[in-house]
């Protein structure tokens, strides 16, 4: 049996036009939704900017979220390291940590959105190197010890120590991965897991066969170890029980999403504009290169495999969640990965199947056994009155057969045969 694991990240990307509140609560909702199905991961992006990806806090969120779930892994996806004082998202993690009941992943990044480093008046060249420093900081502070003074341009510790650790003794850390080398370098220098979220367009994809050699090279360099199953490889999907069903219910919205958010905001009209929703999907899902499932469990599975097979293996497949589809058809989608995807992929249902092949297989001994049982049955007058007057036709004739059977000696030879071999 394998060991993959799975689970959601929310940036979110919702369409503007529902109500904010309203659509908040919908996604905590959805994490209790996923807790109940069994996945094993539920993370949460940080932005400011936008108008789709509306959660500021990944903290806050996860906070109510370890209130109305029970066993699921919160991860934050990501908190921006460059936006805060490392201090101060040290404090946050572990007073999280403690309310979710040692639930937490911190995961961290160097800030996606150009507009919300241009909003915070942060130089982009520095983003990835003071995320770097922050998360050398924040593992410090977690490992408790003696206090320490450390200056740098943008922030200042004097005498820090933590009053309360985290409850993890050894919490997971997570570096987000676009295309580039950077974050899996980054990754390896720190011992941390990969959240993959490039491997959502075409250039993540053709990049990823390469991704974990950066780790170990970067790792190996550091003194550090990485581990392939804390790599985590985000998917975008949308399941139905047919290719055309989840084509009606997501094309619509795959669409929208493309034109209005993927190309229209994030790429400034540069990249691929679709003219029908159909053409979304042909696009998305069944071309060459496609970077989405839009199909059944099956074409899901397959997908799976095949990027098992070109990353050389990871530990989680990592859901994005969109809403190509309204909420119904959305948790449905969910549902259908949970109930059959989950057990294919890790090789649950093989003992069922191979239960099932010997059952079939050794049908002629199962036969013999029963008409053994019915031969001890015939041998009493009154079992055979009440089989005669409850039993169906084939039970009739399996006890005429037996019946005869005896009669010409028969029987004994039958009862020495019905040991399964």
């Amino acid at each position: 049996m394998r060991d993959m694991k799975f689970g959601a990240f929310l940036a979110p990307h919702h369409p503007i036009g529902e109500h904010p509140t309203l659509q908040l609560r919908s996604d905590l909702d959805f994490v209790e939704h996923l807790d109940r199905l069994g996945f094993d991961e539920f993370w949460c992006g940080e932005h400011h900017s936008t108008g789709w990806e509306v959660i500021a806090s990944p903290e806050l969120f996860l906070a109510a979220a370890a209130e109305r779930t029970h066993r699921i892994r919160l991860g934050t996806g990501v908190v921006s390291l460059p936006y805060h004082h490392p201090f101060m998202v040290a404090q946050r993690l572990v007073q999280l940590d403690h309310q979710s009941q040692g639930r937490l992943i911190f995961g961290s990044g160097p800030g996606a959105l150009p507009s919300d480093a241009h909003t915070l008046g942060v130089d982009p060249m520095v983003l990835r190197d003071r995320q770097d420093e922050a998360m050398g900081i924040i593992r410090r502070l977690f490992k408790g010890g003696d206090r320490f003074s450390y200056e740098c341009e943008w922030f200042k510790l004097n005498q820090a120590k933590l009053q309360l650790l985290p409850l993890q003794r050894d919490m997971e850390f997570a570096v987000a991965s676009m295309v580039s080398p950077s974050g899996m370098t980054l990754a390896g220098k720190h011992g941390a897991g990969v959240l993959s979220i490039g491997s959502t367009t075409q250039a993540g994809l053709q990049a990823l066969p390469l991704q974990w050699s950066f780790a170990e090279e970067s790792a190996a360099k550091h003194g550090r170890s990485v581990d392939r199953s804390m790599w985590r490889v985000v998917m975008s999907w949308h399941i139905a029980e047919t290719r055309d069903k989840a084509r009606q219910e997501a094309k619509e919205g795959l669409f929208r999403h493309n034109n209005e958010y993927t190309v229209g905001t994030l790429a400034a009209g540069e990249g691929t504009i679709f003219k029908t929703p159909d053409e979304a999907v042909d696009g998305t899902a069944f071309s060459e290169g496609s970077v989405a499932v839009i199909g059944t469990p099956d074409d899901l599975v397959e997908r799976i495999e095949k990027m098992i097979e070109v990353t050389g293996g990871f530990g989680v497949v990592i859901g994005f969640v969109h809403d190509w589809a309204n909420r119904t058809d959305t948790w449905n989608s969910w549902d259908l990965v949970a109930r059959y995807v989950v057990p294919e992929v890790n090789g649950m249902l093989a003992s069922y199947r191979e239960s099932n092949r010997f059952v079939i297989e050794n049908r002629e001994t199962w036969q013999r056994a029963g008409m053994a049982i019915m031969t001890k049955i015939q041998e009493n007058e009154r079992a055979r009155e009440a089989m005669a007057a409850a039993a169906g036709p084939a039970t009739t004739a399996l006890a005429a057969h037996v019946k005869t059977g005896t009669e010409k000696g028969e029987a004994t030879a039958v009862g020495k045969e019905s040991e399964v071999p």
